[in-house]
């Protein structure tokens, strides 16, 4: 099977394309404007994969996208890219309507043309797989809600606002030209080649700094945490072997509320990094409490039930074991983190360009 990926070049795009490289047969196209967040160093091994192709094309760009599907001839999308930093979407929301909204529109009715054209064969087996996020469904009340496939949606931020728009957008090309569409929504993901802007990563990194970790009101609001190679591998069973025109939830059973992930982190620092930076005693000492974002959902839990029932996934990790190899991924690859902080990862690809 040849599947094209859609923002392959970024934290969860890069763990499929990892994962289906590593453990299929199977071929990749990627396809990536190469944002800030896009690093095509997340894919160390990828460019010497026969079974791999990159295009630097932008999900917007209409008539570059129909030249990627003449050329490639995908089996199947999984599509991935899109803007999906919170505190961004508040200082400027207008990229992420452009992208989540109009990018997927895009990619819609390019795949919709593209799969009109195949014969019969081809056309059933053709999958249009929408990835998004637990976002969309707002935040739960209760200590023991979770959130379903049927769950309604009230998003609370401009990005969880797009990505409720794309996900409706898909199942309406479902629902009206019999597309083959699947759509799956997933928690906090976690792990390797994290960009430094979301929690995870950047308390790891100011910690080793000796940086203040800041954290939002009382630290209180729990998300479901979720390792991104067993989200890798969860996506990877849905465009193979999902059901047309289902929804399924991607959870890692694992609740949190930010104040313990950080605490954890430092727990962690201080049994495998111990000498500290200069003036710091202990790493919880940099916990710095600030304002909490405008419209923060309080708790995010997922009910993964079915994707398990139905698919046979469930993951891997604990949150003890993801959380681990996260801190020692990074404490093992700071060349790749220190060039993403410094920008030298974005102006040499400049360069080249």
């Amino acid at each position: 099977m040849k599947i094209l990926v859609t923002g392959g070049a970024g934290f969860i795009g890069s763990a499929v394309i990892r994962h289906i490289l590593d453990n299929t047969s199977d071929s990749v196209i990627n396809v990536d404007v190469l944002t800030y967040a896009g690093n095509l160093e997340s894919l160390p091994d990828a460019a010497q994969s026969g079974r791999y192709s990159f295009e630097q094309v932008d999900i917007c760009d209409f008539s570059q996208l129909e030249r990627v599907f003449a050329e490639h001839q995908p089996d199947s999308v999984m599509h991935l890219a899109a803007e999906s930093h919170v505190d961004r979407s508040i200082d400027g929301p207008a990229a992420f309507i452009q992208t989540n909204l109009v990018g997927t529109f895009n990619m819609l009715e390019v795949s919709r043309q593209y799969w009109n054209t195949l014969d019969d064969s081809k056309k059933s087996a053709f999958r249009f797989h929408h990835i998004s996020t637990d976002e969309v469904y707002g935040d739960l009340e209760g200590t023991d809600d979770l959130f379903t496939e049927d769950t309604s949606y009230e998003p609370s931020s401009p990005y969880s606002a797009s990505k409720a728009g794309s996900d409706h957008l898909v199942r309406a090309w479902g629902r009206t030209y019999g597309f083959p569409v699947l759509v799956t929504n997933c928690s906090n993901n976690y792990g390797p080649y994290h960009f430094p802007e979301k929690l995870i990563p950047l308390m790891i990194l100011n910690a080793l700094e000796g940086k203040p970790l800041p954290v939002y009101g009382d630290g209180m609001q729990i998300r479901d945490w979720l390792f991104v190679e067993d989200h890798a591998r969860a996506l990877y069973k849905v465009v193979t072997e999902g059901k047309l025109g289902e929804t399924y939830n991607i959870g890692g059973h694992n609740e949190k509320a930010n104040i313990e992930v950080v605490k954890t982190i430092c727990a962690l620092l201080e049994e495998l990094v111990p000498n500290k930076p200069e003036g710091v005693d202990e790493y919880q000492s940099l916990i710095t409490y600030v304002k909490d974002r405008p419209g923060h959902d309080v708790r995010y839990a997922i009910d993964a039930s079915k994707i398990e029932r139905e698919l046979g996934w469930k993951p891997e990790e604990t949150f003890e074991s993801g959380i681990r190899k996260t801190v020692e991924w990074y404490l093992n690859n700071k060349e790749w983190w220190t060039r993403v902080l410094d920008g030298s990862y974005t102006r040499e690809r400049l360069g080249n360009n």
